[in-house]
């Protein structure tokens, strides 16, 4: 599955991905603020990962930026399972912070998840790494009020996580539209 918005390409991981994901994601300061990402992170993570059948009701994308190079890979998004519904995950390698990339991918995996059928969309984000807070507001997300225990791969133990619900029955998608 694929899908385009205005300066991303949102496309599956394929094999030869696996060096250039690599790169961007390995990076304590990416990974940390990740709930299933390992640390530290390792080439056979990332072959690990571009290996993996993918699940066509929760589709996983690498974030590419088009260029003369065919693209370059800088993050991820998609919809995954949390146990108790689908959940928003996305990162950014830390060269694209602070560019908008992180809402604009979110943006686009919410219009796939609406165009498959899903409903509710959970998120959440570490206590410690407020931007990604500011990303799920930006795309409509309501806080919940709750802040749970998640165990953090990346951080080798439980911390705090924000929740948040987005009801995409219920939202006739203002907040998915461009900013």
């Amino acid at each position: 599955m694929f899908h385009v918005t205005k300066r991303l390409l949102l496309r599956p991981a394929w094999p030869e991905d696996a060096e250039a994901l690599f790169g961007g994601i390995a990076d304590k300061g990416v990974v940390r603020n990740l709930a299933r990402a390992p640390w530290p992170y390792l080439p056979e993570h990332a072959r690990q990962f571009v290996a993996m059948e993918q699940d066509p009701q929760m589709p996983s994308f690498l974030l590419t930026l088009p260029g003369s190079d065919g693209s370059r890979i800088i993050g991820g998004a998609g919809l995954g399972d949390s146990g108790s519904g689908v959940e928003l995950g996305y990162w950014i390698a830390r060269p694209y912070w602070g560019r908008g990339y992180a809402t604009e991918a979110a943006r686009g995996v919410l219009e796939v998840a609406r165009l498959l059928g899903h409903e509710r969309i959970e998120g959440g984000h570490f206590v410690d790494n407020p931007a990604s807070g500011k990303v799920l507001r930006k795309l409509g997300f309501r806080p919940t009020g709750k802040t749970v225990r998640r165990h953090s791969c990346g951080r080798g133990e439980e911390a705090d996580c924000m929740t948040y619900l987005l009801d995409l029955a219920a939202d006739n998608g203002p907040s998915l539209q461009a900013a």
